[in-house]
Formats: C-alpha cells, sequence, structure tokens
C-alpha cells in the first residue's frame, strides 16, 4: 500500500555504486563497472561534484573502476531486479539494459520491501525477550521516527534499508541459536554474519555482541562449545565467499579497496560527536535513539542487555573512526539505520517498564514523548526535501520553528504534492569536476 510513497530515483554516489554492482553482475557477469558509471554520467543522473575524477578515472589495482560498496545489497535486490527484467523483456515497454526505469524501480522497490521486513522483524524479535505488549508499539515508532523511514522512500537505492533488515535477521536468529547453541545453530549464525557484513563492511563489528554472549555461554563448558564455534565460524567464511571474490577480482586482493582503509582512524577520534554533535549528532538528528538505548537498561536478561549495549558502541566505534562522521549532505547519521532492531528491543522493555509502573504517569509522558520524537524525524524529511535546512548540518533551533511553526501550516499542501509532483522536489544540478 506504501509503494506509491516510494521514490524510485537515482542521484547519488552511494546510490550508483550499489546499483552498478547489481547491474554488472546480472548483465556483464562480472566487477568492471565503467560502463554503468559512464551511462549515469552522460545522462546527468549521477550529478555530485567530482564523479567523474573519482569513478571514471581512478583505478584499482587491478585496472578496474573503484567502487566503495559492497555486494550484499545487489544479491538481496536481485529477485526484484530479475523480475523487473522479466517483465521489461515480455512487456517490451522499455529498453531491456538493465538501467531503465523498470530495474530501478525494482531496486527502490526492494529496499522498501526490505525495510518493511526490518521493522517487522524487530517486533518479533522484541517479543522473543518479553515485550509482547509494546512491541507493536515499538516497531511503528522506530519505524517513523528515524532515518529508516526516508532510506525506505525519499532514497531506497541506498543499502540502509538492506542494512537494518540484515541486521534484524541475525539478531533474531541470535536469539534463538542461544538457548542451546547447536552446531547448525551457530553455522546459521555465521551465515547470517557474513550477510551483514556484505552489506555493509562496518556491519559485521555488530557480531561482537553475539561472540560476549556465546563466550559467556561457554565459560564453563568450552569443550562443548568448540564444535558450535568452529561451525560459527565456518558459516561466516563461507557465507563471505562471494565478497572476497568481488574484492579480488576487483582491487587485485581480496580484501576493500585501500582508500576505505585509509580513511579510518582506529582511535575513534570522532566517536563522541557522533552521538552528541549538534549539527551532526545522532541524538540530535534522532532523539528517539535516546528513549530506546535507555530501554536497553530495562532488558531483563543481563547478558543480552550487555551484548545489545556492545553492538550498540560497535556501531559508534566505528562511526567515530571514520573520517566522514558527518556524512555530510546525508539525512540523520544514515549510519546508525542497521541498530533498528535494537533500538525497537530497547523501546519496547522502556515501553513494558512504564506500562507495569500504573502508579505514576511515565506511560502517557513517554507515549508524548515517542510522538513528538516520530515528528520530529517527519518534519526533517521534509524540510530536507523542500530545501528549508542546510543540508550540510543541523540547526536545531532553526529545524525546531520549522517542525512546529511552519509544518504544520504546510504539510498537507506538501504531502500532496510528493504523492502528485515528486519530481518538483529535485533540482539538477550541473556537474562539477
Amino acid at each position: 500500500m506504501s509503494l506509491p510513497a516510494v521514490t524510485a530515483r537515482l542521484y547519488s554516489s552511494d546510490e550508483v555504486q550499489y546499483f552498478s554492482y547489481l547491474r554488472s553482475l546480472y548483465f556483464d557477469q562480472d566487477v568492471s563497472f565503467e560502463n554503468e558509471y559512464r551511462y549515469f554520467y552522460d545522462r546527468n543522473i549521477a550529478q555530485s561534484g567530482g564523479f567523474h575524477e573519482t569513478f571514471l578515472e581512478r583505478e584499482t589495482g587491478a585496472g578496474r573502476r573503484v567502487n566503495y560498496g559492497t555486494i550484499g545489497a545487489a544479491i538481496l535486490w536481485s529477485p526484484f531486479y530479475a523480475i523487473a527484467d522479466l517483465w521489461t523483456r515480455v512487456t517490451s515497454s522499455h529498453e531491456a539494459n538493465g538501467f531503465t526505469a523498470p530495474y530501478v524501480r525494482a531496486v527502490a522497490y526492494g529496499s522498501a520491501f526490505y525495510g518493511f521486513l526490518a521493522v517487522l522483524l524487530s517486533i518479533r524479535t522484541a517479543r522473543l525477550i518479553g515485550g509482547k505488549s509494546g512491541a507493536f508499539i515499538a516497531g511503528l515508532a522506530v519505524w517513523l521516527g528515524t532515518p529508516l523511514l526516508f532510506y525506505m522512500y525519499v532514497a531506497p537505492p541506498f543499502s540502509h534499508a538492506c542494512s537494518a533488515f540484515a541486521v534484524a535477521l541475525f539478531v533474531n536468529v541470535w536469539l534463538h541459536v542461544r538457548r542451546s547453541w547447536t552446531t547448525r545453530g551457530a553455522l546459521a549464525l555465521g551465515l547470517c554474519a557474513a550477510l551483514i557484513a556484505m552489506v555493509r563492511e562496518q556491519d559485521f563489528f555488530l557480531a561482537l555482541g553475539p561472540a560476549v554472549d556465546f563466550a559467556w555461554s561457554a565459560r564453563r563448558e568450552i569443550q562443548r562449545f568448540l564444535v558450535p564455534a568452529t561451525a560459527g565460524v565456518a558459516g561466516t567464511l563461507l557465507g563471505f565467499l562471494p565478497q572476497l571474490l568481488a574484492y579480488n577480482a576487483l582491487n587485485g586482493y581480496p580484501g576493500p579497496a585501500e582508500h576505505v582503509q585509509r580513511k579510518m582512524y582506529w582511535y575513534a577520534p570522532h566517536g563522541f560527536q557522533v552521538l552528541a554533535s549538534p549539527n551532526h549528532g545522532l541524538f540530535f538528528w534522532t532523539p528517539l535513539a535516546i528513549l530506546a538505548l535507555a530501554g536497553l537498561f530495562f532488558v531483563r536478561e543481563r547478558i543480552v542487555a550487555a551484548s545489545l549495549l556492545i553492538m550498540v558502541l560497535s556501531q559508534v566505534y566505528v562511526a567515530g573512526s571514520v573520517e566522514s562522521w558527518t556524512v555530510a549532505g546525508a539525512f540523520g547519521q544514515r549510519r546508525f539505520v542497521n541498530l533498528t532492531v535494537i533500538l525497537v528491543i530497547g523501546l519496547t522493555a522502556l515501553w513494558t517498564a512504564a506500562a507495569a509502573n500504573r502508579r505514576t504517569r511515565f506511560a502517557p509522558a513517554l507515549a508524548g514523548a515517542i510522538a513528538l520524537c516520530a515528528w520530529w524525524n517527519v518534519a526533517l524529511m521534509a524540510q530536507f526535501a523542500i530545501r528549508l535546512m542546510d543540508r550540510q548540518q543541523l540547526d536545531p533551533a532553526r529545524n525546531a520553528y520549522h517542525a512546529f511553526v511552519t509544518l504544520p501550516l504546510s504539510g498537507p499542501s506538501l504531502a500532496y504534492r510528493y504523492l502528485t509532483d515528486r519530481g518538483s522536489f529535485y533540482q539538477s544540478q550541473p556537474k562539477q569536476d
């Protein structure tokens, strides 16, 4: 029902890179992206400054055009892309070259689908650890109150909605497997760990949480846990093999591009800023995250709560280690969209604790805070679309004024314009090279 709200459009270099992975593998059976990049550049689709120099002049050690993306999103999008290809060939409505509108729509709708699955899986996962009463409310709140909504509907060709799904699946499998830590379960968890790493490399750090939980469970029966541990490692290596092969063909060695590694500072100099910076921090862009992370302290099983917090801290560490920690020009702290399932778990635990304390007004106050946080996210999306905000930073005071004064008056007309004349929100800009 929400598909009409999905923007089937490619614009940024990141979107082009992920889409090019899919198109090249599907049509050319390789990871040579010269023709994909040239197509998007010549048609003024890839409009970001420096695109030509970065993607049509630089070469990897294997003599191919660089691509800083990964293969995971292409794998998840491939069923939708194959259906689009079949439909295009049968109907002859567009050229069946992998670039035309049906193929772009397939990727966009695929991301929206995986984002929706991420929310459903997150609700189910929250219920696994005792949040039956508040899981649905928490899932709805996180969907509306975080940048996941933006990367499902406004900029779906990014990998973030796929990342939210892959991590939700990983956490769900972990919470099932940890009940007995069987060999088969550990193998499945390893395969899921490989998937999250193939969608976004930094997501692999999330495996630290289940690893800590596994080590805690094995502390008194080390010998019994050796076989499951081996199966988990084997599953990860086996599942990650497609990415290693792609790395080797693209870069000349089984590893990510050297440029990605060079822009990392392993002492995480921006770890605090990535959360609390008024202009770029997660808590100012997504205040709902404060409530959700606080809720993790109400998760009943302490080792699970500790593992979830470790997973969150791993992403703070990675995001704070990257030179481009501000993700300037993007909507929100998009690198935390992968924490969708953890935010739902935390918010569910907080809601459950509030509902259990009937003698106070904590539950109504929490409901009001959640509603405000959801509106803040939706209002920022509107401001971002109509360029009321500086896309390089967040000005909390100015954006608050627009969110609670300007937008309530213009909201209905903007919603109508989004559904009927969405192209008016996007203004072509000349390439700068």
